[in-house]
């Protein structure tokens, strides 16, 4: 029987991809264990416009407001709170009276893991909230002031002005415009007749800061794409670290992004911010159902003062973090989706995503995974072809090796020469089994990149997957196996299989001998599969789905060139005419002769 060798080229393929996996899940790998934010439960609230009152419960906090003030403490006299709500044909929002800021936005049309709707806004989650600096240097929250609310109907919007006034002529109000259709709202924040009260050498400071809920099964998984996002300069786009505690300063900001994995809260101001503090916290710990929050992200910029008043105005998008949507809108916020850097984001903007949208307009989702895995191998199948002939050639060469080998044994630079001439004449190559590998990286991880943004695939089922953007857990282990999880994913099970099966094959075509000091091919034959079982088992069924059916394509192939496309007995016959042939070595080949043939000169005059 003929023992299968060791191959150091196909060795530094495999350790490639195991490199690109480990980084991949070092930039998106678990967060950090922080502490959980804590909020107090409300009760749901429904879509009615009716105002309803609440008690007071900081009275004399805000009595030492209006004794402190003045006649500004007028803004903070306790009043029964009210709480405006509006429902459109994508979302419920409910405006507060107190702060006049948002307390409740919520998108109807999906639902988290427990069946319920997404919430952006909720249980005191976010805060708005505008400080301004008196003439004498006090500071003024506008979250503490007392606002009335106004709504009218325009037809194809909703407008709404909370308004906190010291008098007819003096006031601070809270403008929205909430379109009937779509994601997009707006909110003009404005001052009137304040220019003799407010410190124009100290603008007013506007702090948004969001605890972002968990939607998905496995907080581990949503924490990885749970991001905060910003884009800046012309072109340019950057974010925080998805771990621990992140602050920064940076200028000329476009647009901020709070993304939480298939949903986001956008705000975009009516031009590029000076200069912003951007802050995110990881508070997400573990994968227990207790855990509620995944991160914590606050942003703390200057207001520019109109002659003394505020206004401004900002726009805001609260909805799916769907690339094509998000396209649609003016301006470059789909990239706030990490779609891949360089050439892997290239890949799947104009390759994957579009192909995967014409796939599945007319294909269940599933299918059309299928469908795309099978167009990627056949594109890819020319590679294949190649590299495996090669890989035969290698193998039937294989004696003629062994024969230089024992002949030179003693002359390492006579023993390479022959060698690479060897190769060239048979028309071989020694590179052939890390030349696929390196050609299907860029591939390999767009199609990482893409799978688990991929907004289509929520909530798409297939087999027995439920969700075909988060795992497809077949069995729940009841405790959690580190760097695994607390349950069994079938299709990454698959995917290590065929993925085994093909490198037993591949390997079996090697020639190279056993080099001292390197592992046995065996062990690259379990590591790989192994790195998937353990890479996959928490990511999107999807991605899993297609590694699996792209293995089981590419031992089809490589069993049908075997037996019906490439003949074992031409291949030898050509071999052994070209070795018939003078020997030609130029180029870096010669090159790289004439480096070892110095460095064996200095050698020996070393010794001497």
């Amino acid at each position: 029987m003929e023992e299968k060798k060791f191959d150091p080229y196909q060795f530094i393929g495999f350790i490639l991809i195991a490199v690109i996996l480990t980084w991949m899940l070092y930039r998106n790998g678990p967060a950090e264990e922080a502490s959980t934010a804590k909020a107090t439960t409300e009760e749901g609230a429904t879509v009615q416009s009716t105002p309803e009152v609440v008690q007071v419960s900081d009275s004399i906090l805000q009595q030492q407001k209006v004794e402190a003030f003045g006649d500004l403490g007028t803004l903070f006299v306790p009043k029964p709170t009210e709480n405006v709500k509006i429902t459109t044909d994508n979302f419920s929002v409910e405006v507060q009276s107190k702060g006049g800021q948002i307390v409740l936005f919520q998108l109807d049309e999906f639902e988290n893991y427990e069946d319920a709707p997404i919430r952006l806004i909720d249980e005191s989650n976010t805060d708005f909230n505008i400080v301004m600096t008196t003439l004498d240097g006090r500071l003024m929250n506008t979250r503490e002031m007392y606002f009335s609310p106004t709504l009218t109907d325009k037809g194809d919007a909703y407008h709404l002005v909370m308004k906190a006034s010291l008098s007819p002529s003096q006031y601070v109000a809270f403008e929205y415009h909430f379109p009937k259709t779509g994601y997009l709202h707006t909110v003009a924040l404005k001052t009137v007749g304040m220019q003799r009260l407010l410190n124009s050498a100290s603008p007013p400071q506007l702090d948004w800061k969001t605890t972002t809920f968990r939607n998905s099964i496995s907080i581990d998984y949503e924490n990885r794409y749970t991001e905060f996002t910003f884009g800046y300069e012309e072109d340019r786009v950057d974010y925080l670290s998805l771990n621990g505690e992140d602050k920064e300063t940076r200028e000329g900001i476009r647009w901020i992004s709070y993304r939480q994995h298939f949903f986001s809260a956008i705000l975009i101001p009516e031009s590029p911010i000076p200069s912003a503090s951007l802050t995110s916290v990881n508070l997400a710990s573990d994968e227990s159902l207790d855990e509620k929050f995944t991160k914590s992200f606050e942003t703390n910029y200057p207001l520019t003062l109109n002659k003394g008043n505020l206004d401004t105005s900002l726009t805001f998008y609260f909805g799916p973090t769907d690339y094509k949507t998000l396209q649609n809108l003016e301006g470059d916020l789909e990239t706030s989706i990490p779609m891949g850097w360089g050439i892997f984001g290239w890949i799947n903007k104009f390759i994957f995503l579009p192909l995967f949208e014409f796939l599945s307009s007319f294909l269940s989702y599933g299918i059309a995974i299928i469908v795309m895995t099978l167009i990627v191998r056949l594109a890819m199948s020319p590679v294949t072809y190649k590299s495996y002939v090669s890989q035969i050639k290698m193998k039937l060469l294989r004696p003629d090796i062994e024969v230089i080998n024992g002949k030179f044994k003693d002359d390492a630079v006579k023993r390479q020469q022959e060698t690479m001439s060897l190769y060239s004449r048979a028309g071989a190559n020694p590179m052939s089994g890390c030349i696929p590998a390196l050609i299907q990286l860029p591939v390999f991880y767009a199609l990482f990149s893409f799978f688990p943004v991929a907004f289509v695939l929520r909530d798409k089922s297939f087999l027995w997957a439920d969700d075909l953007s988060s795992y497809d857990s077949v069995l729940e282990l009841g405790f959690n196996i580190p760097f695994y999880g607390d349950h069994v994913s079938l299709f990454p099970i698959l995917a290590s299989i065929a993925i085994f099966f093909y490198t037993q094959m591949t390997t079996g075509q090697q020639s190279m001998p056993q080099q001292p000091g390197m592992p046995n091919m065996k062990i690259i034959m379990y590591l790989m599969p192994l790195m998937m079982l353990f890479f996959f088992n928490n990511y999107a069924s999807g991605l899993s789905l297609y590694y699996f059916v792209s293995n089981l394509l590419t031992i089809l192939l490589m069993l049908v060139i075997k037996n019906f496309i490439i003949d074992d007995n031409k291949i030898h016959a050509k071999i052994e005419e070209n070795k018939k042939k003078p020997k030609k070595v130029g180029g870096f080949s010669s090159r790289l002769q004439k480096a070892m043939e110095e460095a064996e000169k200095q050698k020996k005059a070393g010794r001497k």
